[in-house]
């Protein structure tokens, strides 16, 4: 098995770090994979606007040079991590950019005459661990799980991953956040992962 860690968060001191270096951890204790890579969307300086004019095409986006390596790596991988705290009931607009250039037609989903694209991604699956500042049910209650329907159906489901799974921690800026708890369930989860 090969996976594809994507990390999305600005500071190497933060709990999203924290998190990163345990899911690395349980990796590298599981003899289901084999290789990895790490994308630090930050520390690679990925630019994540979009820019459409006469000379780029949003229909000519799965060609872009510049995001060649970006999407032989998620070609590569056969289990996506995406590691990245929750801002505002979402992901962070960097790993928002990253999806909306990735993702593309004729790459990630094709028109094949059908009502509905044909995803092109089938057999890979996903996971995410994100935190956020408040508590773990406000996602839920609040937002009507916003967070989890966006990056699920909106997303992976249309480009045809249907294996998705989510870690969401909160009150994680809490001194009773048992952030240590969290992060050793996360270490485990990933010592004995499958895709």
């Amino acid at each position: 098995m090969k996976t594809l860690v994507i990390f999305t968060h600005p500071n190497h001191n933060s709990l999203s770090y924290a998190f990163l270096q345990k899911v690395l951890e349980g990796i590298h204790e599981n003899t289901n994979i084999k290789e990895v890579q790490v994308l630090d969307l930050y520390e690679e300086g990925f630019d994540p606007l979009l820019v459409f004019n006469k000379e780029k095409r949003r229909r000519d986006m799965h060609l872009d040079p510049k995001l060649e390596k970006y999407r032989e790596q998620i070609l590569w991988a056969d289990q996506i991590v995406f590691v990245y705290p929750i801002w505002w009931g979402r992901p962070p607009a960097m790993l928002l950019g990253y999806i909306d250039q990735l993702f593309a037609a004729d790459f990630a989903y094709a028109y094949k005459g059908g009502l509905l694209p044909e995803g092109l991604l089938k057999g890979k699956s996903v996971i995410c661990v994100s935190t956020m500042k408040g508590p773990a049910n406000y996602p839920l209650f609040f937002l009507r799980n916003a967070h989890k329907v966006l990056m699920k159906k909106a997303l992976f489901h249309f480009v045809g991953i249907r294996k998705v799974k989510f870690f969401e921690f909160g009150n994680m800026e809490s001194p009773k956040g048992k952030q240590t708890q969290k992060l050793n369930k996360i270490q485990k989860y990933f010592q004995q992962v499958k895709v």
